[in-house]
């Protein structure tokens, strides 16, 4: 069977299950950014950009999320025609609504000292690498800033390590100018986040592969 004709498995139940999970790892991966966040000793550079612009011009952290995001999806869609998927859009919405929900509920304390800054930020790091692991498992699409970086990487040819590099030291300085929070803690989520979503991203995917129809797909392949 050639590549081209393979189609994902139409059985509903397994399709809600891999939305279910999609969803669920969006507001675990939002609940990780609000740990580090209360933790304060340094953020992704994502969050240092949204925080320096929510402490520059109001509104909420998560809905500058949500206006970068769109923004980044207008911008993949002019420089490689690459067109906004549902996962995609859902992803920038609800990443936003999850940050500010947890926020708002106000049950993760401001860190009050070191140790539970470093406890705080501990978990705010090992849970959303879970999370990335969960979204990222049913296979419904990237993010925005996945797709910005893909975009560049084939606009202007250059490796897709540079690409992530130069956008995050862009985002990163622009936060910091704007007053986003640039600690030893910014360089160990730039560090760990990568060897660790190595290890929940295949350990996602084990989990939704029989059960839920990827594999079904994955023995067509070898058939």
């Amino acid at each position: 069977m050639k590549e081209g004709n393979l189609r994902r498995p139409s059985n509903p139940v397994a399709l809600f299950i891999r939305y279910f999970m999609f969803m669920l790892g969006l507001a675990v991966m939002a609940f990780g950014c609000v740990l580090t966040v209360q933790a304060d000793i340094g953020v992704t550079p994502w969050d240092t950009f949204h925080i320096g612009l929510w402490k520059t011009f109001g509104l909420t952290i998560g809905t500058w999320s949500q206006i970068v995001g769109s923004a980044v999806i207008l911008l993949t869609w002019v420089l490689a025609k690459i067109r906004p998927t549902l996962g995609m859009l859902l992803n920038m919405y609800f990443f936003g609504e999850f940050f500010d929900w947890f926020m708002w509920l106000d049950f993760v304390p401001h860190a009050e000292g070191i140790w539970q800054a470093v406890l705080l930020f501990t978990a705010g790091l090992l849970i959303l690498s879970v999370g990335i692991g969960m979204y990222i498992s049913p296979r419904l699409g990237a993010g925005p800033r996945d797709s910005l970086m893909l975009a560049l990487h084939e606009r202007l040819g250059l490796s897709i390590q540079r690409v992530r590099v130069t956008i995050e030291v862009v985002v990163l300085v622009a936060g910091y100018l704007m007053g986003g929070p640039v600690s030893v803690g910014t360089l160990l989520v730039a560090v760990l986040t990568g060897p660790l979503i190595q290890r929940t991203i295949p350990f996602w995917e084990n989990v939704m592969r029989k059960p839920y129809g990827r594999a079904n797909v994955e023995e067509q392949v070898h058939a």
